[in-house]
């Protein structure tokens, strides 16, 4: 098992170097001088040249970016142009906030997921099955920043039951959170409706049921243990989304987290924040990732990582 998650994480540098690259590339691809249009249209030539220097591109693109990726190793994720403070220190300080988020999101998911999908399985072309793929195709097809204004303009404006933005309080979180999870939630129904009907017809599934066994306990020990993998594969990935979702979210509800100040980054053209925020943020993924592939052997024992 160490020598696997060794092999795995050297394996994550390439990935965590195209993301730098492309961070890279993606600000150097920016139309126009950015320096001049940080400093503004009414700026001197002196002032805009110290912003410049300050960025560092009047450089070769090749030095300025080993020069980046130089500074990423020591941990130096650059100076935010806008507060002219470290960008990992403005990160870390929204962090705890968009993880809630996340993680808030991620049990709606999981919850409303999976009881859609085992009641759609269990009932084939029933009314039910209808009703809970038509749920599953709701969230699936609906906005996030559309269910978000919905949410805000029914649970906010028409029943003030909760705020409609902010972060300093567990009840901002819970509009959200919902909004998150319940777009999030389709893809899981769908995918535990058909992994369950996958296995409820082989042969250790009807010996069961010929042994007398109840069918609760044959859908949830026998089938939806033997489904999980799939299920877990599909809340991993969505867990990125989840995290990427939040940069809309965070700008309809107010959140103070790092998909809000990913977006005042852009408009401000603080071009350090963009880049340190996309490389955190996909590090934390691809992190993610890792934990749900050692999870596989803990659902499914006959999985080994020894070779």
């Amino acid at each position: 098992m160490l020598s696997y998650i060794v092999k795995r994480l050297l394996q994550l540098i390439p990935t965590l170097i195209g993301v730098t690259l492309f961070a890279f590339l993606l600000v150097a691809a920016v139309p126009g001088d950015p320096a001049q249009i940080i400093a503004g249209d009414s700026a001197s030539e002196e002032e805009v040249q110290i912003i410049r220097d300050q960025l560092g591109i009047d450089k070769p693109l090749f030095e300025q970016y080993t020069s980046y990726v130089g500074n990423i190793v020591k941990g130096d994720l650059g100076t935010s142009l806008r507060s002219s403070k470290p960008v990992l220190d403005e990160i870390f300080s929204r962090f705890p906030t968009t993880v809630l988020l996340t993680f808030l999101s991620l049990t709606v998911m999981i919850i409303v997921g999976l009881i859609a999908g085992i009641a759609s399985a269990t009932k084939p072309n029933s009314v039910r099955d209808n009703v809970s793929m038509m749920f599953s195709l709701f969230g699936i097809s609906m906005p996030v920043f559309w269910m978000g204004i919905m949410f805000i303009l029914v649970f906010s404006y028409y029943l003030p039951w909760f705020p409609s933005g902010g972060s300093s309080e567990f009840k901002h979180f819970v509009l959200p959170s919902l909004v998150l999870g319940l777009s999030a939630s389709g893809i899981l129904a769908r995918l535990t409706r058909s992994s369950i009907l996958e296995i409820v017809n082989q042969d250790f599934v009807r010996t069961a049921r010929a042994k007398g066994v109840k069918e609760k306990y044959v859908i949830y020990k026998h089938t939806l243990k033997n489904a999980l993998i799939p299920i877990i594969t599909i809340v991993g990935m969505e867990f990125g989304v989840l995290l990427g979702g939040t940069v809309i979210t965070e700008t309809v509800f107010s959140m103070n987290g790092i998909g809000r100040y990913v977006v005042e980054s852009i408009q401000f053209r603080d071009f350090p924040a963009i880049q340190g925020s996309i490389l955190f943020i996909s590090t934390i993924f691809v992190l993610v990732i890792l934990l749900v592939d050692l999870s596989y052997s803990i659902v499914d024992p006959r999985i080994r990582y020894d070779n």
